[in-house]
C-alpha cells in the first residue's frame, strides 16, 4: 500500500509538473495488480496457519517447535517472494513510468520544437508581413511625396504662367496707354495745326479786309494820281501787307533764314501757283511762306490796276525773312 501511495504521489507530482495522466494507465494497472496479488497470497496463507495450530497441540513439544519453524520459514520465504515480486513490479512500474515520462518528454519536446517552429514560421510570416507593410507604406509615402512634388511643380508652373500672363497684360496695357497717349498727342497736334490754320485763315481774312480797305483808300489815290507806277507800287505793298498778316512764322525760326517765293496770279487776282525759287534750308520755314501766300490770296485788287500793270503783276517774287516780306 505504501508503494501505491508513493506511485500516486509521483503521479500527482507528474501531473502538477505538466505531464498528462492519460499515458500512465497501463503502469498503474500493473502496480495495482501486483499489490492485489500480494494481498491475496497473504490472505490465503493466514487461514492455513490458523487451521494448523489446534492440531499441533497434540504433538510433542519438539515436533511443534520444528513444525512452527518450518511454517515460519515458508511464510517468510513466501513473503520474501511476494516482496521481491512487489519490488520487481514496482521497478517495472517505475521503469514503465520513466519510459512513459521519457516518451512524454520527447513528445512534448517534439511538440515544443514543432510549436517553436510554428512560432518561428509565424514570426517569419509576421516579419514578412511587417516588411511588406513597411514597403507598402514606404511606397505609399514615396507616391504621396511624388504626387505632392508634382502638385507643387504644377502650382509653380501655373504661378509662373499667371505671372507671365499678368506681365503680358501689363505690357499690353502699357502699349495701349502709349498708343492712346500718342493718339492724343497726334490729335492735339492736329488740333493745334487746325487752330493755327484757322488763325491764319482769320488773319488772312482780316488782312484781305484790311487790304480791301487799304485798296479802297489806295484806289482813290491811284485814281487821283492817275499814275500806273504808283498804282502798281500800291498793289505790291498791299500784297506784301496781306501776306505778312497771314504769315505764321514757325517758332524758333532763325533771323538769318530767307526764302524766295514766285507768285503767279490769274486775271482776276486768283492764285495760280506759289513756288519756292530759293529755299531757306528749313522746310517748315519754306512751307509757312507758301501757306502765307495761299492764305492771303486771291488778290482781287489786281483788276483795279491799269491793263499794262495787270500784265506786269500777274507774276512777281516775294522774299520772306523773319523781319518782313519784300
Amino acid at each position: 500500500m505504501g508503494s501505491l501511495r508513493e506511485r500516486l504521489a509521483r503521479r500527482k507530482r507528474a501531473v502538477s509538473a505538466g505531464y498528462r495522466p492519460v499515458g500512465y494507465a497501463m503502469p498503474t494497472l500493473l502496480a495495482v495488480g501486483l499489490h492485489l496479488l500480494v494481498l491475496i497470497i497473504s490472505v490465503i496463507s493466514l487461514p492455513l496457519r490458523q487451521a494448523d495450530e489446534p492440531e499441533s497441540t497434540s504433538i510433542v513439544q519438539a515436533t511443534l517447535v520444528s513444525t512452527e519453524t518450518t511454517t515460519d520459514q515458508a511464510q517468510r520465504a513466501e513473503e520474501a517472494r511476494a516482496r521481491a515480486a512487489a519490488r520487481q513490479a514496482e521497478e517495472e512500474a517505475r521503469q514503465a513510468e520513466e519510459e512513459q515520462a521519457r516518451a512524454e518528454a520527447e513528445r512534448e519536446a517534439a511538440e515544443a520544437e514543432q510549436q517553436a517552429a510554428r512560432e518561428a514560421e509565424e514570426l517569419q510570416r509576421q516579419a514578412e508581413r511587417e516588411a511588406a507593410e513597411a514597403d507598402a507604406q514606404r511606397r505609399a509615402e514615396e507616391a504621396e511625396r511624388l504626387a505632392q512634388q508634382r502638385e507643387e511643380q504644377e502650382a509653380e508652373r501655373q504661378a509662373e504662367a499667371q505671372r507671365r500672363a499678368e506681365e503680358e497684360a501689363r505690357q499690353r496695357e502699357a502699349e495701349e496707354q502709349r498708343q492712346r497717349e500718342a493718339e492724343e498727342q497726334r490729335q492735339r497736334e492736329a488740333e493745334e495745326q487746325r487752330r493755327r490754320e484757322e488763325e491764319a485763315r482769320r488773319a488772312a481774312e482780316a488782312a484781305a479786309a484790311g487790304l480791301d480797305r487799304a485798296i479802297e483808300g489806295e484806289s482813290e489815290a491811284v485814281a487821283n494820281a492817275r499814275q500806273a507806277q504808283e498804282a502798281a507800287n500800291s498793289f505790291i505793298n498791299l500784297v506784301r501787307r496781306a501776306v505778312e498778316q497771314a504769315w505764321v512764322i514757325p517758332p524758333g525760326a532763325s533771323g538769318q533764314l530767307n526764302a524766295n517765293v514766285q507768285v503767279q496770279l490769274g486775271p482776276s487776282g486768283e492764285l495760280f501757283g506759289a513756288t519756292i525759287t530759293q529755299s531757306s534750308g528749313d522746310s517748315a520755314f519754306d512751307r509757312s511762306a507758301l501757306q502765307a501766300v495761299e492764305a492771303a490770296a486771291p488778290f482781287g485788287e489786281l483788276r483795279q490796276l491799269p491793263p499794262m500793270a495787270q500784265r506786269d503783276f500777274r507774276q512777281f517774287n516775294l522774299r520772306f525773312s523773319p523781319g518782313d516780306v519784300r
